[in-house]
């Protein structure tokens, strides 16, 4: 199966349970580059965060998580949709962005 690498921008909260000292990691995927694919080795490499973009049980989206990439919000996409090409090279980089809400 192929491996690309991918870049994984992460939020303040995330690098910091991660243990991170900055907020971009690059990601060995294997096979078909999708949002479960890029996750799945985000928790493998950083198992401190499985469950905290993603409920366990489930494996949906959290509600108060969002991903983008190209300038374009792909949180509403299917898990297993492509992502876009620009991610699978290397040149843009698959971004996790904690939302907020409130008034």
């Amino acid at each position: 199966m192929p491996v690309t690498t991918v870049r994984v921008v992460l939020p303040t909260h995330l690098r910091t349970l991660a243990g991170l000292d900055r907020g971009e990691v690059r990601l060995a995927v294997e096979g078909p580059v999708t949002q479960r694919s890029v996750l799945d080795a985000l928790e493998a490499r950083y198992p401190a965060l499985a469950g905290t973009v993603r409920d366990r049980a489930t494996d949906r989206r959290r509600p108060f998580v969002r991903f983008f990439a190209c300038q374009e919000d792909l949180s509403h996409e299917p898990p297993d949709a492509p992502l876009p090409e620009p991610v699978c090279a290397g040149t843009e980089p698959f971004i996790v962005l904690g939302a907020i809400a409130g008034g």
